[in-house]
């Protein structure tokens, strides 16, 4: 499992993030590496279409797909949660659900 976290430094909310997915990665007793992109510049940020800090990809994949016309850039990222109330982090249950799916897609 290919796990990467894509951070702007200037973001608050990225280290809390972080240890939030290991926590995850360790309660589902996943051993992954985790490949860690600080996004320095607008280039950088639309060469890995970053639509904030912070971004898990698992395999790839964003852990919540950006709506249509998200822009690429240097900001922090917002997460609506399962309540409906909005975060500037991911639930665990939504890093959660993505690692789950990517080890199902993985035993097909």
């Amino acid at each position: 499992m290919e796990i990467t976290f894509l951070y702007f430094e200037d973001c608050p909310s990225h280290e809390e993030a972080l240890d939030r997915l290991r926590e995850v990665l360790q309660e589902e007793g996943i051993e992954s590496s985790i490949e860690m992109i600080r996004v320095e510049t607008v280039e950088q940020a639309q060469d890995h279409c970053f639509v904030g800090s912070p971004t898990i990809l698992v395999d790839g994949q964003d852990i919540i797909s950006p709506s249509a016309g998200t822009r690429y850039g240097l900001a922090c990222r917002v997460y609506a949660l399962e309540d409906g109330r909005i975060s500037p982090l991911p639930s665990r249950e939504m890093i959660r659900r993505a690692l789950r799916s990517a080890l199902d897609h993985a035993h097909e």
